[in-house]
């Protein structure tokens, strides 16, 4: 797979070719923008697309795992409205999750991360403010949104979250500084279930479902009407297939805290 290292590399290889060539036989100008152009284009592709472990590696699935078992999880809650349908129907199904918080959000709701961890689910780190100009936040700022939302959930719970999942699945050199500052684990996934577009219901789990298998990571949000009546059919699926929903810790065999 492609990485922002490897990319680095083939592209000053081709620069300096690019130069030879063009001292010796003079190359014309577009070329090079041309040149330009593909390394932005792989590295935005790349910066976009968290599986491609493209700046750091992220887990995205455990595809070595002997049970039948996936993880749920869900993003950018908690929410005080949708949250406890979600946790109503994970204890209905006896399944388990795991929600990716925003700080912000702990701090409004905490007796809902409360009752999160009561019953039986994690928490991972989804920043603290999930700022859509997040991709553009410099080193010390996302080591500080990161170590904010991990002192907010000690203040609740005393405990430290090992797990995090960058907003908008978005990775950088940034980033990747702040994980290996921060020693946290990064989460993705290998199923989108793109709940938060404006596909129906029914596009939602018809692009969700066939191809679900054990190991599987599916990212949900906690943060909508949409997403409740998709997972009650999911839920009744996987009890089908005689797939159980994890936590992503179980799933992966890592630890949710310290």
């Amino acid at each position: 797979m492609l990485n922002f290292v490897s990319i680095k590399l083939f592209f000053l290889i081709a620069l300096i070719v690019l130069l030879v060539t063009d001292w010796m036989y003079d190359v014309p100008a577009f070329c090079y923008w041309i040149l330009i152009g593909i390394f932005l284009i792989l590295t935005a592709i790349g910066s976009f697309l968290i599986q491609w472990n493209f700046h750091f590696k992220s887990y995205c699935s455990n595809p070595d795992i002997d049970q039948s078992h996936i993880a749920l999880t869900f993003d950018d809650g908690p929410h005080p409205e949708y949250t406890p349908q979600v946790l109503q129907l994970l204890k209905q199904f006896n399944a388990k999750a795991t929600f990716f918080c925003i700080g912000k959000r702990m701090e409004q709701h905490s007796d809902l991360i409360k009752q999160i961890i009561a019953e039986g689910h994690t928490i991972g780190n989804h920043t603290y403010s999930h700022s859509r100009a997040f991709g553009f936040f410099g080193t010390r700022k996302v080591i500080s949104e990161l170590q904010n939302t991990n002192n907010i959930f000690a203040k609740i719970t005393g405990k430290q979250i090992q797990m995090y999942r960058p907003a908008f699945g978005v990775t950088n050199p940034s980033i990747k500084k702040a994980v290996q500052a921060t020693g946290l684990q990064p989460i993705g996934w290998s199923i989108r279930s793109l709940d938060t577009t404006l596909l129906s219901e029914d596009t939602i789990l018809h692009r969700t479902t066939p191809k679900l298998a054990k190991g599987d990571i599916v990212l949900f949000h906690d943060t909508s009407p949409k997403t409740i009546i998709v997972l009650e059919q999911l839920l009744l699926i996987l009890q089908e297939k005689n797939l159980q929903s994890v936590t992503v810790d179980q799933l992966l065999n890592i630890k949710a805290y310290a």
